[in-house]
């Protein structure tokens, strides 16, 4: 009769965090194994010692090489991958011979431990069982005596040797982090936080629960000193104080078409980071409650001089604002008004960033296909601030062109001449069987992504949600078996 398997989770280092169900298991196995590098000292049975007595025998499965490079044909992955091969066999042949093995890990057994190579290799193969223990991220939170997450954030925990691009957009776009893995890729995770943001919030946390162990601001880390077994902390922001500072910002956020799935990680980064949300209403509601404490105002749509100017206020007052905009802010939304206004003298030292959204035509063209795929022209049918004898004429222009069309606020309330005056001139210059893409809300609740022709377009279906998308002359229809009929302009053109 075979053995048993443990994988017994000894805690981060004190042996004090070590659970019952840890010793009981240490104490009823025949084998205590362990990992090493090649200078043979071991963590995890430094950890478990007092509970290793005499007539328990010992493997110690050394490393062959931890950071170094290998002439291995497989590389550094090939030669862990026969070093893991080796080891489980090693301990297969004690569990063959009826040896309960206990194999000892830090922290616990499953969360980026070495001993979760040997159970995928072994699990299925012995009774098994696991001994969760007390993890470094919650040592590192209670030595820091910070929440890392309450109510409704969500906790990321990041592996340090990710690419720094990475890192940041992780970082950018969560409530609260713990950057495992520091060592030699604490210079990339330092310049990843500030990046993203979120330096100023950094808690550093080294050896926590072990000898040597010490927390502090990580802006104040000396990279130089920086071991492995330390973390970065992104704590729990609900309670905390805002920052103060001498100036503040005004950031221009793009949300995409609807909602929060839309938003990029360095767009919602900057939406959790802001101590004040400013926008149109509409598009401020569709902003979820990313952290307490932040001050929202909303407004009409038609006051943009108005809201930017408050905006600029608030970032003289050294207020960190994000200035909320639908689709993409430089496509007929609010970068422009916000700029405008900050080329004002008084806001000459104010700064300015704009982040780039999924556009309303980017994301209608998805939806039908690819009838964007070649050259095409963006043209808003609003009259509200262009007269509409410049609309006709930029019209025929992009028609005569033989332009795919992007329609933008083809009609409103107060306005529903356009996509039949639009229609009717576009009927000059394009064959009636030219394919037109109606999208309404894309990516909301009411999605409607319809293929017309130019012909049969029907502007009393058209509202200001609505986007027309107006085919060239190489753009093509094609009806799929399951019914859907797909768009797409070619990329040659003859």
């Amino acid at each position: 009769m075979s053995g048993k398997l443990y994988g017994v989770g000894l805690g981060p280092g004190d042996p004090d965090l070590m659970t019952v169900a840890a010793v009981r298991a240490i104490a009823s196995a025949d084998v205590i194994a362990y990992h090493s590098a090649r200078h043979g000292r071991s963590i995890a049975r430094s950890i478990a010692a007092e509970h290793i007595r005499e007539d328990h025998i010992e493997e110690r499965l050394m490393y062959p090489l931890t950071v170094e490079t290998t002439d291995h044909p497989g590389g550094y992955r090939g030669a862990l991958d026969d070093f893991y091969e080796e080891a489980s066999e090693r301990l297969a042949a004690h569990l063959d011979a009826g040896r309960t093995v206990a194999v000892l890990a830090e922290g616990d057994p499953l969360f980026y431990g070495s001993y979760q190579h040997m159970h995928k290799r072994l699990a299925h193969r012995y009774d098994t069982e696991v001994i969760p223990g007390v993890t470094s991220v919650s040592a590192a939170a209670a030595r820091l005596g910070e929440p890392l997450c309450e109510a409704e954030e969500v906790l990321t925990i990041i592996p340090g040797t990710l690419p720094e691009d990475e890192l940041t957009a992780r970082l950018a776009g969560t409530d609260s982090a713990v950057v495992m893995k520091l060592g030699r890729t604490f210079p990339t995770v330092r310049r990843a936080l500030e990046r993203a943001g979120r330096l100023e919030d950094a808690r550093y946390v080294e050896r926590a629960f072990m000898a040597g162990e010490r927390t502090e601001t990580l802006a104040e880390v000396d990279p130089a000193g920086v071991p492995y077994f330390s973390v970065a902390v992104l704590p729990s922001r609900i309670d905390a104080l805002p920052p103060v500072r001498e100036a503040g910002e005004v950031v221009v956020v793009g949300t995409g078409p609807a909602g929060a799935p839309w938003l990029t990680p360095e767009s919602r980064g900057a939406l959790l980071n802001a101590d004040d949300l400013v926008g149109y209403t509409t598009y401020l509601d569709r902003v979820p409650v990313l952290r307490p404490g932040q001050r929202r105002h909303g407004s009409d749509n038609k006051v943009e001089s108005e809201r930017a100017e408050f905006a600029l206020d608030l970032a003289r007052r050294g207020r960190r604002v994000a200035v909320v905009s639908g689709g993409d802010p430089g496509v007929f939304a609010m970068a422009t008004a916000v700029l405008e206004v900050a080329s004002e003298p008084r806001y000459a030292d104010v700064p300015v960033r704009v982040l780039p959204g999924v556009t309303a035509a980017n994301a209608a063209a998805a939806a039908a296909g690819a009838p964007l795929g070649h050259d095409y022209a963006t043209i808003s049918l609003s009259d509200r601030l262009k007269p509409w004898e410049v609309i006709a004429e930029r019209l025929r222009a992009a028609a005569g062109a033989d332009l795919v069309l992007a329609l933008y606020n083809p009609g409103s309330r107060s306005r529903t001449h356009q996509v039949a005056a639009a229609r009717d001139l576009l009927l000059e210059l394009r064959s009636p069987e030219t394919p037109v893409v109606v999208a309404r809300d894309v990516g909301g609740p009411e999605q409607s992504v319809r293929v017309v022709t130019l012909k049969t377009l029907e502007p009393a279906e058209v509202d200001m949600r609505t986007l027309l998308l107006i085919g060239s002359s190489q753009t093509r229809a094609v009806e799929r078996a399951d019914g859907r009929t797909i768009t797409w302009t070619p990329r040659r053109y003859g």
